[in-house]
């Protein structure tokens, strides 16, 4: 299987622009008000993560990517929020409490950290791997192999336990609180 490795001059804008689309789409997931827009970010933070993925030469790994979180995940959590359908009052103003403060001092510490940690983590190069094994790494008939022989019973019993998870969330948002009694 010959792998089609982009050149570097076309990687590296690429990447900056999906990387932008990552951080941006990131922040309108966590500061837009209404959660309906916050979780089309999220699609749109997923959809750039699979471009990604493509431009890392990871084809598997992007298919999997639009088909399991954009297709399926993002999906139903944008049918959760219109299932809720609670309205929303634009007129409250939420004041910002120490709880807020404090967690936003740990994330930008949690960030700062994680920073620190890759510009002093020693990456292996793509050159001193072996040839041959580096296209071992990227073989999407390898994955398949496997997901259709050592693990098709914890694939399909994963799938009937999303299954039944989904039917279950179903039926409690639909469920009615009690009996609706008529003063007439």
């Amino acid at each position: 299987m010959n792998m089609v490795f982009l050149p570097e001059t076309i990687n590296s804008p690429g990447l900056y622009f999906l990387d932008l689309g990552i951080l941006l789409g990131g922040l309108g997931v966590v500061f837009f008000g209404k959660i309906i827009y916050s979780a089309l970010f999220l699609g749109i933070v997923f959809v750039c993560v699979a471009l990604l993925y493509l431009l890392l030469n990871a084809d598997f790994l992007a298919a999997a990517q639009i088909l399991i979180y954009v297709g399926a995940i993002n999906v139903l959590i944008v049918f959760a929020i219109m299932l809720v359908n609670k309205p929303e009052n634009e007129t409250t103003q939420k004041k910002r409490t120490f709880g807020d403060i404090l967690s936003g001092i740990s994330v930008l510490g949690l960030f700062l950290f994680l920073i620190i940690m890759i510009l002093n983590t020693t990456w292996i190069q793509n050159s001193s791997l072996n040839p041959e094994l580096e296209n071992s790494f990227q073989s999407v008939d390898i994955i398949g192999i496997h997901l259709l022989t050592d693990l098709l019973l914890p694939f399909e019993l994963l799938s009937i336990l999303l299954l039944v998870a989904l039917v279950g969330a179903i039926t409690i948002a639909r469920k009615e609180i009690g009996p609706k009694i008529d003063k007439n």
